[in-house]
């Protein structure tokens, strides 16, 4: 893995019913700015993206949204990044921020979230990028989804080294811990294999 010096963050563009995902959001944001790392996210104002994108910028840190125009001008588009890269479509947005992001970490969502993390799990498991991919689970938020990838796992649909890409941590500041000392699960070359389904 190259160095890490950016990490993309998935997360809703809701806060969700529990202030405890707010929070969280708060807590990794404070943890990215005193780490030095630089946030590559969605580019939201609002919901979680907002909370996040808002406490980097508050204790210093730099940003960098990448949001569909369409979405921009709706004006859920945040306003006050170090950066905005502006794209026509949502693949171009994840291409744009798996190629600048050096891990992904994954906070509660919905559906674009998910969306994010299992393209970002996928590609991993093709062998196109081996970046670290990480769910906090706050609150037990990921736990029936963690259990949905595990029964894959046990019925042949996922191997078990594919299984290995996708970790799960209780905070962000684990999480954080994690990508700092990442070593991909097995060498590069065997990602893609006649294993992966």
């Amino acid at each position: 893995m190259r160095e890490l010096r950016r990490v993309a963050v998935f997360c809703g563009s809701q806060a969700g019913d529990d202030p405890a995902f707010a929070e969280t959001a708060r807590e990794l944001a404070r943890g990215l700015v005193a780490r030095r790392l630089e946030l590559v996210y969605g580019g939201g104002s609002i919901g979680l993206m907002g909370v996040l994108a808002d406490e980097v910028l508050a204790r210093g840190g730099h940003v960098i949204g990448v949001i569909p125009r369409t979405l921009f001008v709706r004006e859920v588009g945040h306003r006050a990044l170090t950066e905005c890269r502006l794209v026509e479509t949502m693949h171009e947005r994840k291409a744009i921020m798996a190629d600048l992001a050096s891990a992904f970490v994954t906070l509660p969502g919905g559906y674009g979230t998910l969306d994010e993390t299992f393209e970002a799990l996928t590609w991993g498991q093709l062998g196109i990028h081996s970046k670290p991919v990480v769910l906090v689970n706050a609150r037990g938020f990921f736990g029936p989804l963690v259990a949905a990838v595990d029964r894959a796992a046990e019925t042949g649909f996922l191997s078990a080294k594919h299984r290995s890409l996708l970790n799960v941590v209780s905070t962000p500041e684990a999480a954080l811990e994690l990508i700092s000392s990442w070593k991909p699960p097995f060498p590069p070359e065997e990602w893609l294999s006649r294993e992966t389904r």
